[in-house]
């Protein structure tokens, strides 16, 4: 009979290289998540999540509110804002209670409820197409909103000297030049001085937006007309149904946001991210209901799909609004794009094998920047593509996704 002895060491040795493999993976991995851009820092502050939130939601979408409500009309214009704004804050909540309802576990990232919820590999099939094309399709929209803000200061300043005209082309390329820069920042928490000018241009430009509007009326009295019968009255409706879901965006980087917070089970991370997301909500609705209805009942049907091209005086006031909105979207370019980043980053190194270093970085985020400037300078139609995205990806994602199965797996 053979000795156990061989097998019993065999045994052991085995049992000895297991830990050291699992430790050099361990390693790594943390490595790679000191280095993408959710997971790096985890220092934030409540009233983080506040302007994050604030950003990421009050943007583009508030100046299209107006000529969404000529769509609608007052009775479901006015109805679905507030439906809207009761109904994403309710899907919001149930977000930030989601992060951390298994013990022990954060979903840092969307795609990863998605996955808990669907399976691994469905998960990803249902929430990562959706999430890229908000965030990617925010960006576009975001390069030429900042593009036509820059003309439109251009043009208003040079309105009555003789200086050649230029297009939105140029201006767009002009936006892009500061992402160039800009994307190369870390992580949520670098971009936080960005985010937290970005909210309170969102404030500024749309108090302007609708005491502009008032200051109109007051001076031009104009004879104004409301919901009057346009020719593909099914299809507006929807689009302007687009238009509002796009303005109450946001919730595609609710969990990326909060995975900035640290948490322990003493303190989880859902107390003071829901305390940043209420300010952010308040926010919102000083934002949103003034410019919606006072721009409505000032332009009627003739309200243009951005209220501040409607807008022409006082010059100065409406150069002003445009330049915060400039202001605005490069931040919140900067949030929706910070997600997308992570994404790219974890693929390249972890599915294809790349060192975590600076040289990697410096070429995707480049080359996601050029992409997005490339396809707004193509498809620049800015109250179309509110709709498209609005209605295709954010209202999935921002109202019922996680209504059904997320909320029964939990």
């Amino acid at each position: 009979m053979s000795s156990p002895v061989p097998n019993a060491n065999a045994a052991a040795a085995t049992f000895e290289v297991a830990p050291t493999k699992m430790d050099e993976r361990t390693a790594r991995q943390k490595e790679i998540d000191d280095w993408l851009p959710i997971t790096s820092s985890r220092n934030a502050k409540w009233w983080y999540s506040a302007f994050h939130n604030v950003t990421a939601m009050v943007g583009a979408g508030v100046l299209s509110l107006p000529y969404a409500m000529s769509e609608l009309g007052w009775g479901p214009g006015v109805t679905i804002l507030i439906m809207s704004w009761v109904i994403t804050l309710y899907t919001l909540w149930q977000m930030v209670e989601m992060h951390e309802t298994v013990p022990g576990k954060r979903f840092d990232r969307y795609h990863e409820l998605g996955q808990h919820a669907f399976g691994e590999k469905l998960g990803l099939y249902i929430v990562v197409p959706q999430q890229l094309i908000c965030e990617v399709g925010v960006d576009i929209v975001y390069m030429v909103t900042g593009g036509k803000s820059l003309k439109k200061i251009h043009d208003l300043l040079t309105e009555d000297k003789h200086t050649r005209k230029m297009g939105l082309s140029y201006f767009i390329m002009i936006f892009a030049s500061v992402h160039f820069v800009l994307a190369h920042l870390p992580n949520f928490n670098s971009i936080s001085g960005i985010s937290l000018a970005a909210a309170v241009m969102s404030l500024s430009y749309s108090m302007i937006a609708w005491i502009a509007s008032v200051h109109h009326w007051v001076t031009s009295h104009d004879v104004v007309t409301y919901h009057s019968e346009k020719p593909g009255k099914v299809f507006r409706f929807l689009s302007a149904l687009g238009d509002v879901a796009f303005a109450y965006a946001g919730h595609n980087i609710v969990l990326e946001i909060q995975a900035t917070i640290p948490s322990t089970p003493e303190k989880p991370s859902k107390g003071p991210m829901w305390k940043g997301v209420v300010v952010a909500y308040v926010i919102v609705g000083l934002c949103y209901f003034p410019v919606a209805i006072i721009g409505y009942w000032v332009f009627g049907d003739n309200v243009d799909d951005n209220i501040l091209v409607s807008l022409k005086k006082p010059v100065w006031l409406i150069v002003i609004a445009n330049m915060f909105v400039v202001i605005h979207v490069i931040g919140s370019y900067q949030l929706f794009a910070m997600p997308v980043f992570d994404m790219i980053e974890t693929v390249m190194v972890t599915k294809l094998g790349f060192r975590p270093t600076r040289t990697l970085r410096f070429v995707t985020r480049n080359l996601y920047v050029a992409a997005t400037m490339f396809l707004a300078i193509c498809f620049p139609y800015f109250g179309l593509l509110l709709g498209f995205f609005g209605g295709f990806a954010f209202a999935p994602t921002t109202y019922f996704v996680k209504q059904f199965p997320l909320s029964l797996k939990f």
